[in-house]
Order: C-alpha cells, then sequence, then structure tokens
C-alpha cells in the first residue's frame, strides 16, 4: 500500500544494518526518508530536511538521542516536531530528561518487527 502525502522521515540511527533496514522498509512505503548516524548529525539534518517525524535511537556516537532531542526542542522549527524513540533500552532505564521532552511513542526495538513501526509512523501521520 503507497502512502499518498509522501511524508518525510529522519531516522537517526547508529547502527548501519539497522538504519539501513528502516530506510529500505519506509521507502517501500512511500516515504521520503534522510538518515545521520548521531545526534549531532541529526540536528543538521532535522533543520535541513524538515521531516514529518523523527525515529531516535538514544544511545550513540558524538551526541545521544536524548542530547539531539533536549536541543531539538530548543529551537523554534523543533519544539513540535513528531519524534518516535526507537531504541534497545527499556522505558524504566531511559534517561530521566525524556520525561519532559514530548515524544509521539517509545519503543523497544526487540519488542517490535521493523514492519509494526513503519504501521506505528501510518498511525501517527495519518
Amino acid at each position: 500500500m503507497q502512502n499518498d502525502s509522501n511524508h518525510k522521515i529522519l531516522i537517526v540511527e547508529d547502527d548501519d544494518a539497522i538504519r539501513n533496514l528502516y530506510t529500505m522498509k519506509l521507502q517501500r512505503e512511500g516515504f521520503t526518508t534522510a538518515e545521520a548516524c548521531n545526534g549531532s548529525h541529526g540536528l543538521k539534518e532535522a533543520k535541513t530536511f524538515a521531516p514529518d517525524l523523527i525515529l531516535l535511537d538514544l544511545r550513540m556516537p558524538v551526541m545521544s538521542g536524548d542530547e539531539m532531542l533536549i536541543r531539538l526542542r530548543e529551537t523554534d522549527w523543533g519544539s513540535s516536531m513528531r519524534v518516535v524513540i526507537l531504541t534497545n533500552i527499556s522505558k524504566s532505564e531511559a534517561p530521566h530528561s525524556l520525561r519532559f521532552l514530548r515524544v509521539d511513542r517509545y519503543v523497544v526495538k526487540v519488542h517490535h518487527t521493523p514492519t509494526q513501526v513503519v504501521e506505528m509512523v501510518k498511525e501517527i501521520l495519518s
């Protein structure tokens, strides 16, 4: 099923295989994607690409996902951007700062298939 609206998704993930898998799955569903391998690159990409939604890993080199989210929320252009945390850190182990930063979903990778995550993205953006 194709996605008529051609929403833009930014995937911020340091694991190449996981990032490539989500990119492929989302593009197959008609989404336009951009990628970043850490929070610093993700922040720059979010500003220029202006995604409709960000899939954001937490543990990454250079700048963590939670640090990226704090900085994103401090900007005019990123304060209301849709964000799905996509990580292998359980919610109870997540950085305390996340509780104060609006996220649309908190998804633990090992508990959801990529297809389920794509369906979540569609649901959030519909």
